[in-house]
């Protein structure tokens, strides 16, 4: 099984779809999925998700089912932050970084500012979203491996959010999520490819093939749009 998640296109925050040049990203993206061919289709039920998605189930002429846990992160924005306004996974990577041990499994949420239980909770959540989600598709969790239920070679795109795929990514990979947060960002409509990669009759660990992928933008003369990432720094 291969599992394309994608963020949605350059975002009309203010309005929770997606700007003109996101509409041109949308269409790019919808091509690439066209050629690709996909078996299902989930999405985000926020604006941004939707506007985006229908371009590539229009394109494939498929529906697709919400999945409400896809949403975005929004109760991890903190207004009173060292550094500012932000959102938890935009927190200075210099900070997640500076200890002389790094963040594991067992500790990065302890860490100053992460010990916060809403933290934890959203992480919680989706974990618990993938892990339901993905039994219903013959994967089934155990550990850091999923037990093969069903063997399939379906090809799934879920539309979603920055924020989220990150969080989920650090789930699928068993990488600590601040380490996540710190070291990758994912631009409008990049598409990051997971293969659920089976040595073995019983099991099927997640493999990440491609990370925050817009090749389909380039072959379109568009540029990646910074959203979601701090501009000075881009």
């Amino acid at each position: 099984m291969r599992l394309y998640i994608i963020r949605h296109a350059d975002p009309d925050y203010e309005n929770d779809t997606i700007t003109p040049d996101g509409h041109l990203e949308a269409r790019a993206l919808a091509e690439r999925m066209r050629r690709t061919g996909l078996d299902k289709i989930f999405c985000s039920p926020l604006g941004r998700a939707m506007a985006t998605m229908k371009y590539t189930a229009d394109a494939l002429g498929m529906d697709y089912e919400i999945l409400d846990w896809t949403r975005e992160l929004h109760e991890l924005w903190f207004e009173n932050t060292p550094w500012g306004p932000s959102m938890a996974w935009d927190i200075p990577g210099e900070f997640i970084r500076s200890r002389d041990t790094m963040p594991n499994h067992e500790t990065w949420m302890k860490e100053e500012f992460f010990n916060q239980p809403i933290i934890s909770e959203a992480f919680e959540k989706v974990k618990k979203g993938s892990d339901d989600f993905l039994k219903s598709l013959g994967y089934e969790r155990i550990g850091g491996r999923y037990r093969i239920l069903k063997r399939n070679t379906y090809k799934i795109a879920v539309f979603c959010h920055n924020g989220l795929a990150l969080t989920w990514l650090a789930h699928l990979l068993e990488i600590p999520l601040t380490l996540m947060w710190s070291g990758f960002w994912l631009a409008p409509t990049s598409v990051t490819t997971v293969l659920f990669d089976e040595r073995s009759d019983e099991w099927a660990v997640p493999r990440c093939l491609y990370v925050g992928d817009i090749s389909h933008l380039y072959h379109a003369g568009l540029q990646e749009k910074p959203s979601g990432i701090i501009r000075n720094f881009y």
